[in-house]
């Protein structure tokens, strides 16, 4: 029994070390999905878009990013996460001398629901729509579509978790953007310097709000949480003077 026991746990580990050496823990093994790409070289309609972001080159994001099909997007809920994206199978257009690219995601790829063979975005299928710099990282951009390999990565960004705050005197909205880590906040609760924790809501994308409280004159700290399950107290955020508008970096990241 002792020896079978022995053997039961050498196997554990090396079927561990097996599906390490092919990607990691669950979720960030290579899949299948194709790529497009929209806008031109200088990221012409990749500012703004589904998730909530603004300038992208201001918020650090650049042009490594993409709009996610239905079913990649969640609901919002997958944007600021990173993948890494490699083209396979497909030597006409492929670039050998480029193995794979990151990119955050920072759009929403909408579903086209008028018949026709090519709706990429359409539900179940997965589908990134890339900058045109970064689809031409990859391929000739003439190819049009490329078939992809993709996996979650960990998000490299500098600097603080970062928050852009509007409203008025009776709702807050926060947009929470260079998230490091899994990227991804899945939950966020904002604390004025003379009240208690308050959770905020998702209000699109990485925009969250909180109603019916009077924040305005406090200063603002934040309790921010990943979907990986990571949560970090950002403390003292903006000054009690912060104005609508403005946008504060706290003072750590995942």
């Amino acid at each position: 029994m002792a020896k079978l026991r022995k053997n039961l746990f050498t196997s554990a580990v090396l079927i561990t070390l097996l599906v390490q050496a092919m990607g990691g823990r669950d979720g960030n093994v290579w899949q299948d999905a194709h790529a497009t790409f929209y806008g031109d070289m200088n990221g012409g309609d990749t500012m703004q878009g589904g998730c909530g972001y603004g300038n992208l080159h201001e918020q650090g994001y650049g042009l490594e990013t993409a709009a996610l099909s239905t079913a990649l997007f969640n609901n919002g809920g997958t944007c600021g996460a990173c993948f890494q994206l490699m083209c396979v199978n497909d030597p006409q257009w492929c670039n050998p001398h480029v193995r794979a690219i990151t990119i955050t995601a920072t759009n929403f790829c909408p579903p086209n629901w008028v018949p026709a063979p090519d709706h990429w975005c359409n539900p179940p299928q997965k589908h990134f729509d890339l900058s045109m710099p970064m689809f031409a990282k990859l391929a000739q951009t003439k190819a049009g579509i490329i078939p992809v390999k993709y996996r979650r990565v960990s998000c490299q960004k500098r600097g603080g978790v970062k928050f852009e705050l509007k409203g008025n005197p009776w709702w807050v909205t926060a947009t929470v953007f260079n998230v490091g880590g899994a990227g991804d906040v899945t939950n966020v609760r904002i604390k004025g310097s003379s009240r208690n924790w308050i959770q905020m809501s998702r209000n699109w994308g990485q925009v969250w709000v909180a109603t019916g409280n009077q924040l305005v004159g406090q200063s603002l700290s934040f309790l921010v949480t990943t979907s990986d399950g990571k949560t970090i107290e950002l403390d003292n955020v903006a000054p009690a003077n912060w104005q609508f508008g403005q946008t504060f970096e706290g003072r750590r990241n995942f």
